[in-house]
């Protein structure tokens, strides 16, 4: 068993042109390995985040109680963040002929984008090309993703040339234990076999249903960490997961926005709160008031 699922990874992640042992330019000491690692690309420039309070964002799923952007957009900022991760519930990612009001709706109301998901990637080029093209006029640099458990070599390189085409980076977001990519054993293989333009957008609360410690995973792929949903768990007697403010229920959130202030390549900081539907702004203010408490 042990060997058919080593030729499974082989064939499915196989690296794509320039990446591998042919080229030493790919690889970095990695200390904890005492050995040569596949490391980032020269051309990947990740841009520092000195102070995570002015990045600080909010998935617009979080909103779904209205369809409309610009409710959305001033129930966030009545939060007190102006930076949003867009989701398909209030964008068309469709409709390119859409994306350009979209983008100036956000910047007329004062609110960045810093991402957009979830999306999933399973070789639709057309489609992909547009979530590129999005990203591109929004100034957003991650677009976080599922990929299909079946996905062959095709969907990843497919992922890495649109990243490398679009100066993006393609974060995994790990959806929880019954998640093929929710576990740290699935994530150490896909990120030994693809670029480093393949990397994660860390969902702290679904790490937690994975029974996964986030902030162990924060740690562990430093280097891919290119964006975070900062959420939390409590669980009932069976297992069931219920959305709660930050640091009331198992997030370690000191040590999480420890972590964050020092990994530069952490280029979305978004708050996630799925419960109140109708109006979560209170429970989000209160997420945001609890970093900002810890911060200073």
């Amino acid at each position: 068993m042990l060997v058919k699922m080593q030729i499974f990874f082989a064939t499915v992640f196989r690296a794509g042109p320039g990446w591998g042992p042919s080229n030493p330019a790919n690889y970095r000491y990695d200390r904890t390995r005492h050995c040569l690692w596949p490391g980032l690309y020269n051309d990947v420039r990740p841009h520092p985040m000195k102070n995570l309070l002015p990045e600080l964002g909010m998935q617009s799923y979080c909103f779904r109680g209205s369809k409309d952007l610009a409710t959305v957009l001033a129930r966030l900022k009545a939060c007190g963040v102006a930076t949003i991760e867009l989701c398909g519930v209030h964008v068309d990612f469709t409709r390119e002929e859409t994306f350009a009001g979209v983008v100036a709706q956000c910047r007329a109301a004062g609110v960045r984008i810093a991402s957009l998901g979830v999306e999933r990637f399973h070789g639709d080029a057309a489609h992909e090309r547009r979530l590129g093209e999005f990203a591109r006029l929004a100034g957003a640099k991650v677009i976080t993703a599922d990929f299909d458990p079946g996905a062959g070599p095709e969907i990843w390189r497919g992922a890495e040339k649109l990243a490398e085409q679009y100066d993006l980076q393609i974060a995994i977001h790990n959806h929880g234990g019954r998640h093929w990519l929710g576990n740290a054993q699935m994530l150490a293989q896909v990120f030994a076999t693809t670029s480093p333009r393949i990397g994660l957008c860390l969902d702290t609360a679904w790490a937690l249903d994975a029974h996964e410690d986030p902030v162990a995973l924060a740690e562990k792929f430093a280097d891919r960490l290119y964006g975070v949903h900062l959420k939390d768990f409590v669980f009932d007697r069976a297992g069931k997961p219920a959305d709660t403010i930050l640091g009331e229920g198992n997030l370690d959130l000191p040590k999480m926005l420890a972590l964050l202030q020092a990994n530069g390549r952490t280029q979305s900081v978004i708050i996630e709160y799925e419960g109140d539907i109708e109006n979560p702004v209170p429970a989000l203010t209160e997420c945001v008031q609890r970093i900002r408490s810890l911060l200073g």
